[in-house]
């Protein structure tokens, strides 16, 4: 199975391109957590389960950068069963976030508050993760 858990700047700036950013995003996360969240420094989180750091820590510091850009936490869900997909792929939760543009989606990620107070319980708690930029369909 192939892991990533950081943001690839080069596909950041492909779906910048991609379409306009004049309507609402849906971003689709597939989570895998870590047993144990792993902290680079220890200061930045006492030792927990990955789903304690990134529910617990990363996802109220997220909220509280985000409170201003007007997002909607869509669906959360914890994974029953994987019926399509490759040999030892696993999931634990799939949560969907509507972002009122993909800018703002990018002042989240980017800005200092998010890189100081989120990311690193999203490091710590993350052992696998796909991040994927969607719009709705007219019906």
């Amino acid at each position: 199975m192939v892991t990533a858990t950081k943001i690839n700047e080069a596909a950041v700036q492909s779906a910048t391109n991609t379409g306009k950013d004049d309507g609402p995003v849906f971003m689709v996360n597939f989570l895998r957590f870590k047993e144990r969240a792993e902290y680079d420094d220890p200061a930045q989180g006492a030792p927990c389960p990955g789903r304690e750091a990134y529910f617990e820590r990363y996802v109220p510091a997220f909220r509280n950068i985000a409170a201003s850009e007007g997002i909607n936490v869509f669906f959360v869900s914890n994974v029953q069963s994987i019926l399509v997909a490759p040999e030892g792929e696993l999931w634990d939760v799939v949560g969907i976030v509507e972002y009122p543009s993909f800018a703002a989606f990018r002042r989240i990620t980017e800005c200092a508050a998010y890189y100081a107070d989120a990311l690193p319980h999203r490091n710590a708690a993350l052992e696998n993760w796909r991040l994927i930029k969607t719009s709705k369909m007219v019906s």
